[in-house]
């Protein structure tokens, strides 16, 4: 038997549950995996709470690092003792996971349990958007959201390697500070001015060519307005709500604006793509370009406040459960 969070109806953090269930086995394409650090995400909550649809009961979140306890009869690339990070699979608020083998990539020995399980989802996130959604040259400006949260801190380093201009949103001076010194070069607090006249302001009217929207609801619209003609909203996330329907129209009369709705298993499709994409940000932590903020670390019996926390949206970096 083994520790797990288990989910019997969606609802609020009450209903992350601390309970025992049998350890899994693997298929024949599957590994075995004994887990030591968890990813804590927003994608965790939007399970919890039936925004994206998993029958109960189930065991949430969908990252984490560990060892492999044992390996399918298929599995070729793996070890038993191997230690390894992945995100994309569900079930890691848990003591042990099965995920498929193919998900899983081999931990450089350099690189702690809880620094890859706070890199993988949100590194990999920050890598697709700034590489690949809307890939970012030299002298591109972009307005990213919520950038002082745990995706936010390490799009600006990734932003910056490519020499873009990064504009940020946060909602406190000392958020804007931990954006400042990521890399940002303009830091707009929108609790107290209003961040579409300042992006306008900041571009001598012209606007960004893409801004990276995180919240949701409560900014879409401005979004678009701070687009420069032809420029794309790439939403990533809804921490503040659900983004209603958009007219084609809209985009048409606000300058033929592209609009998208990404998440990151569309953009590590493939193991080729996924070790690409992971091997970019752990080789960055391993060398310590890219740099981790690791905001406070909880037991797997305290899921239910990370996740209070979370939603909170007071944190300023990640978010992990530990075993």
């Amino acid at each position: 038997m083994m520790k797990s969070i288990r989910i019997h109806q969606h609802g609020g953090p009450e209903v992350l549950k601390y309970e025992e269930v049998p350890v899994p086995a693997p298929g024949p394409k599957e590994a075995l995996v004994k887990i030591a650090a968890i990813g804590v995400n927003f994608i965790d909550v939007y399970h919890r709470t039936g925004l994206y649809k998993n029958a109960p009961p189930f065991t949430p979140g969908s990252e984490a690092s560990g060892v492999v306890e044992s390996v399918g009869s298929e599995v070729t690339d793996l070890r038993p003792g191997q230690r390894v990070a992945f995100a994309s699979v569900l079930g890691t608020y848990a003591e042990y996971v099965v995920a498929p083998a193919w998900r899983l990539v081999p931990l450089p020995d350099k690189i702690p349990f809880d620094s890859a399980a706070a890199a993988m989802l949100q590194g990999m996130t920050a890598h697709y958007l700034t590489h690949s959604t809307f890939p970012l040259n030299a002298g591109q400006t972009c307005l990213i959201h919520a950038a002082a949260g745990g995706v936010g801190l390490l799009f600006i380093q990734m932003a910056k390697r490519l020499c873009a201009r990064v504009i940020g949103t946060v909602s406190t001076a000392a958020k804007a500070q931990l954006a400042k010194e990521a890399g940002a070069d303009e830091v707009i607090l929108y609790t107290q001015q209003d961040f579409e006249a300042e992006v306008k302001r900041l571009t001598s009217n012209r606007g960004v060519e893409v801004v990276y929207d995180s919240v949701g609801k409560t900014t879409y619209e401005k979004s678009l307005n701070c687009l420069a003609p032809r420029g794309y909203l790439v939403c990533f996330g809804q921490s503040s709500g659900e983004v209603p329907p958009i007219a084609p129209l809209v985009l048409s009369a606000k300058g033929s604006l592209f609009l998208t709705r990404c998440k990151l298993a569309d953009y590590t499709t493939t193991r080729e793509e996924l070790l690409q994409r992971a091997g970019d940000v752990l080789n960055w932590v391993a060398n310590g370009s890219l740099k981790l903020r690791i905001y406070h670390t909880f037991s797997l019996a305290e899921a239910a406040e990370a996740h209070k926390l979370l939603e909170s949206r007071q944190t300023t970096g990640k978010l992990l459960l530990q075993l």
